[in-house]
């Protein structure tokens, strides 16, 4: 019997695909190396005496962080997306939008452009439809 040879994928294409979902930032390795400084600011968060020193100053507390320019004044403007593509983990980002006292759901209908309330009901009935673009590039 003969082994069948597999078929090589090219890493760079495959992971390429990923930018064409409309939408959605995949969380990839390569974006998690971007974004280790601005993650591990986030998780910093989760100890109260750091909480309390980000609210007295924010930009001075992000001075401490090696965070690009581009996720610093992502955090300061708290634009979710904009941290997400310098590499932000939402679930690490989640303790930004702790610390401001805002919700999960907030934060998520943020992303969206929608308000916390439209973002409930668009997942009370049942969230986005699958139907329409499915690619960047067109495909469907």
């Amino acid at each position: 019997m003969t082994e069948k040879k597999k078929e090589r994928i090219n890493i760079h294409e495959y992971l390429a695909e990923f930018d064409d979902i409309p939408g959605t930032r995949v969380f990839t390795a390569q974006r998690a190396r971007k974004g280790y400084w601005l993650n591990q600011f986030a998780m910093s968060l989760m100890k109260a005496e750091n909480r309390e020193r980000f609210k007295a100053d924010e930009s001075a507390y992000l001075d401490e962080w090696h965070l690009t320019p581009a996720a610093k004044q992502a955090v300061l403007d708290r634009d979710y997306n904009a941290m997400i593509d310098e590499g932000g983990n939402v679930y690490f980002l989640s303790k930004l939008f702790s610390t401001d006292g805002k919700s999960f759901q907030f934060a998520a209908g943020s992303m969206t452009g929608m308000t916390q309330e439209e973002y409930a009901e668009m997942m009370l009935k049942g969230g986005r439809s699958p139907e329409g673009v499915r690619s960047i590039k067109g495909k469907y």
